[in-house]
């Protein structure tokens, strides 16, 4: 039988043939490839089973915000998050702990708990009572939505335990908050109503005073956070018509959910109006009716009807078809509007100006024309003109609603 020797090194059995012991000898006691460490194997079978859940139904987006490819996950919630909202979770940490899917060690217990739970177990977990007037924020809301949306949901568990929503579906609130002052740009204390019975939200300029400073009409409210604008991470825009002009007031609150909690009161209040006026309309038709962000916002060059005046630079907001005009992005009034239709009835964008058009200090011009006149634009940069078009655009290519004839007619416009 040839002899056997044991690898100096791993201990592998080798078998000596006859005439080659010198040679064998020799191999054996040179070192092998080192084998890989079980603890590693482990390590990659574990990351392999939890990136082979991130395909699975629900798990392919952000289960708070909707981004795509989420790359994170909360281990202890069971659920896979992208990197911004990952960011928040972090401020949870007696609810959830996050780690990174692809840059993270996972052990198998972990793993297996992701695998046991995931996007679409537990959001049935804990947004099983959402009301449909209230804002689930996307990956492009403001951090505050999406902060107060995630602590809602996992912290206070409000989607859960019905009476939890009191705050905002009580279809009364009222509590003091800061307001911008029309005049001095001062903010200072307010007491503001919202009352679904009287169909209105109010403010009054002193505690204990009688009437109301402002009432806004429920029906034609809208709310939209706006923190870059007002200069406040929980800046709140309200506006209103007043005399079929849009009347805007700016407010915020230090408590980030009380901000959010006003926010969503005020959707309920129009849910609930909508209701009524729309008996037949479906949830889903009044839910994009409940408050709305602002088509595109920016500054532009713009001049007068007879178009010889010289242009002059204002802030422009295009609310739905009402495209409003400012000296300054926190006035109260519009200096003008301009009500933008369909193209059935004769609106249209152009890119440019018409010759001979002069005075403009921006070289990329914008026409809208409309029924009675054209309207001319002028932009800083190419990108801020397309963008601007395509806002129009979008307008301009959707069909007017019975009651956007109503508004054309009575419609104000300061040229």
């Amino acid at each position: 039988m040839p002899p056997i020797f044991e690898h100096a090194h791993c201990g592998q059995l080798l078998v000596i043939t006859v005439g080659g012991d010198e040679r064998e000898r020799e191999r054996a006691s040179l070192p092998c490839p080192p084998a890989r460490p079980p603890c590693s194997m482990a390590k990659e079978r574990s990351r392999d089973a939890l990136l082979s859940l991130l395909p699975k139904e629900g798990n392919q987006v952000c289960a708070d915000c909707g981004a795509p490819d989420p790359d994170w996950a909360s281990y202890t919630l069971g659920v896979f998050i992208c990197l911004s909202c990952s960011g928040i979770h972090r401020n949870i940490p007696h609810l959830s702990k996050v780690k990174s899917v692809r840059l993270d060690e996972w052990d198998g217990a972990q793993v297996e708990f992701m695998a046991s739970t995931g996007n679409t177990a537990m959001r049935a977990k804990y947004e099983s009572e959402i009301p449909p007037f209230y804002y689930k924020p996307t990956f492009s809301d403001c951090l505050l939505l999406r902060e107060q949306w995630i602590r809602a949901k996992y912290e206070r568990k409000e989607f859960i335990y019905i009476e939890k929503q009191e705050p905002y579906s009580a279809g009364y609130r009222e509590g003091f908050l800061w307001k911008r002052g029309r005049d001095n740009g001062q903010f200072l204390t307010r007491k503001f109503v919202l009352s679904e019975r009287e169909g209105a939200l109010k403010y009054y300029n002193k505690n204990d005073a009688k009437d109301p400073k402002a009432i806004m009409k429920i029906e034609h409210l809208n709310a939209t956070f706006q923190p870059g604008k007002i200069g406040n991470p929980h800046g709140l825009q309200i506006t209103y018509l007043k005399d079929n002009s849009t009347r805007n007031i700016f407010i915020y609150h230090e408590d980030g959910k009380e901000m959010v909690d006003w926010f969503n009161a005020i959707r309920a209040a129009r849910f609930h109006y909508l209701q009524v006026a729309f008996p037949g309309a479906s949830n889903a038709d009044l839910v994009p009716k409940l408050s709305r962000n602002y088509l595109k916002e920016g500054y532009m060059e713009k001049t007068g009807p007879k178009q010889t005046e010289g242009f002059k630079k204002r802030w422009f907001t295009m609310d739905d078809r009402r495209l409003m005009y400012f000296k300054d992005p926190l006035d109260a009034f519009a200096r003008g509007e301009v009500f933008i239709g369909s193209k059935e009835n004769s609106y249209k964008v152009l890119e440019g100006l018409p010759p001979p058009t002069q005075g403009n200090h921006w070289p990329h011009g914008i026409t809208i024309v409309t029924p009675d006149r054209k309207f001319l634009f002028a932009c800083e940069t190419e990108t801020e003109q397309q963008e601007w078009i395509s806002a129009f655009q979008k307008v301009i290519g959707r069909p007017m609603l019975p009651q956007e004839y109503a508004v054309e007619a009575h419609f104000k416009h300061k040229p």
